[in-house]
This record gives structure tokens, C-alpha cells and sequence, in this order.
């Protein structure tokens, strides 16, 4: 494991969290993943495992927009929204993976809910 505090505190908080958190086939869980770049979002079902979908900024139609990290967060949400409602789901569960729930990963959240998304 690394030494890095940061990363530590950093799991330790995700684990907390996602021993309270779990996503089902109706509800799943939306995780965010931040790093230095990019955003990734995956919507996963924890009964079975798997992912149901997933959207990141790394996709060609975001990653070929102008704007800053957070604008690109609020098209990854709505894009994980887009997808969940092609699968017919309506209700998530927020899982923010440990980090603060502000800046890319609020922009994430607040796409998602402009996409139609309910948690």
C-alpha cells in the first residue's frame, strides 16, 4: 500500500463508505472516479458485480468540448444519466468514492440530476 497520506486517508474513507453503500439491479451505484485529467462514472450493480454503465471524459464527444475539468464533470454526468435512462433505470445511489463532495465530483452529481437521474 502506498505511503502517500492522502491516498491512505483517502481509503480509508472509501471503504467507510462503502460499507454503508450498495447498489442493486433497480438502484445502482453511481461511482465517481477523480483524477489528476479526467473523470470516470460507472453505475454498478453490487449483487452481481458488474458494471451496468459507464461514461468518462475521455469519451470523444466530451473530450472534444471546450471548457474547464468541472464543465467536462457536468457532461460526464449527464452521459451516465443518457445511458441509465436507455436501461430504463431512474434511481442511483451517490457513491463519491472518498472524496469531498465538491467541485469535479459535485459537477458529476449535478449532471446527472439535470439528466433525469434520482438519488
Amino acid at each position: 500500500m502506498s505511503t502517500d497520506h492522502k491516498v491512505i486517508r483517502r481509503q480509508k474513507l472509501r471503504w467507510r463508505i462503502r460499507a454503508k453503500v450498495s447498489g442493486t439491479a433497480q438502484r445502482p451505484r453511481l461511482s465517481v472516479f477523480r483524477s489528476n485529467k479526467d473523470i470516470y462514472a460507472q453505475l454498478i450493480d453490487d449483487n452481481t458485480g458488474t458494471t451496468i454503465a459507464a461514461a468518462n471524459s475521455r469519451q470523444k464527444d466530451i473530450a472534444g468540448q471546450k471548457g474547464t475539468k468541472s464543465e467536462k464533470s457536468v457532461l460526464v454526468g449527464k452521459a451516465i444519466a443518457a445511458k441509465a435512462k436507455e436501461l430504463g433505470i431512474e434511481g442511483c445511489i451517490f457513491d463519491r468514492g472518498g472524496y469531498l463532495y465538491h467541485g469535479r465530483v459535485k459537477s458529476v452529481a449535478d449532471g446527472a440530476r439535470e439528466g433525469g437521474l434520482k438519488f
